[in-house]
């Protein structure tokens, strides 16, 4: 089973402002669109609803919620962390989990990847990402990100492998 996180921050860890981006950086969306293509992604409700309940073309989108009464069209519902590690399980790609904060740290232990975008400024924000014990990942890959007239914060593409 291979579990990934995927997201972006700032230099302080912040990574949503009213189940929002703080920033608008295309790379970074280009960037998770590359990444999530043709594989499974799992979000809680408030970012789903974040993103105007539409389900992402191209991926299939799991809603990870509490509320046994929620639905949503194009997308599949599950109501508890053990539904979907059974589902990863029996995926033979990539499982994102594409946020927000209650999520991250809901799966944070079972995680095997990390993507991570950071960009190198500091934005308001509300949510920020859960704490990661780096000392149990290895920094595999870091790409400097392009700067051009629509991207116009500095910003680095991390790849991050669990320590065996």
């Amino acid at each position: 089973m291979t579990l990934a996180f995927i997201w972006a921050q700032d230099e302080a860890g912040t990574i949503g402002l009213e189940n929002k981006l703080p920033w608008h950086l295309p790379n970074d969306l280009r960037f998770f669109k590359e990444k999530t293509l043709k594989q499974v992604i799992v979000m809680g409700r408030k970012t789903f609803e974040g993103m105007g309940k539409r389900a992402l073309p191209g991926r299939k989108t799991i809603v990870l919620t509490t509320d046994l009464n929620y639905q949503a069209d194009q997308v599949a519902i599950m109501h508890s962390k053990e539904e979907v590690l059974a589902f990863a399980k029996e995926y033979e790609g990539i499982t994102y989990i594409t946020g927000g904060a209650n999520i991250y740290q809901l799966f944070l232990e079972d995680a095997t990847l990390l993507y991570r975008t950071v960009i190198h400024e500091k934005f308001l924000g509300d949510t920020v990402f859960p704490k990661v014990n780096w000392e149990e990942w290895q920094l595999v890959e870091k790409i400097e990100g392009q700067l051009d007239e629509k991207n116009k914060f500095a910003h680095s593409f991390e790849k991050y492998e669990r320590n065996a």
